[in-house]
């Protein structure tokens, strides 16, 4: 697969979860370093959110294997006008949701693991070529 096949590819797969999804704005897959790799964004600066998600990504283990509640799942961040939520792809690409206040968690939570595992597809298939 080419870049930017692959490119189009995961661009697809968030657009595709942002249609399925009711609430979903925008969406950021980055690397656990915080480098960007794609974004379905429309307002906010998707490098900045890579940054930020690495951090948060960070962060949040700890909390986890300090509190002892098991493995981190997902983070997610409830603001005054939406929600923001973290969700690993492997172990080392980080998908970023960016829903408004209206954000189906419900849904988002029964969609994202086929998210992850087509993203983790079109990752694993790039990295191979």
């Amino acid at each position: 697969m080419t870049a930017d096949a692959s490119t189009e590819s995961l661009i697809g797969i968030l657009a595709s979860l942002r249609d399925r999804v009711m609430g979903v704005a925008e969406s950021v897959l980055s690397t656990v370093d915080g480098l960007l790799v794609v974004a379905d964004v429309d307002k906010v600066h998707p490098e900045s959110v890579a940054a930020l998600a690495a951090a948060t990504l960070g962060v949040s283990r700890r909390m986890a294997d300090q509190s002892g509640a098991g493995a981190l799942r997902e983070v997610v961040v409830r603001c005054g006008a939406g929600h923001v939520i973290v969700v690993a792809v492997g172990e080392r690409t980080l998908l970023t949701v960016m829903g408004d206040d209206g954000l189906d968690l419900a849904a988002f939570q029964r969609e994202s693991p086929a998210t992850v595992e087509q993203l983790n597809k079109v990752l694993a298939a790039d990295v191979a070529h």
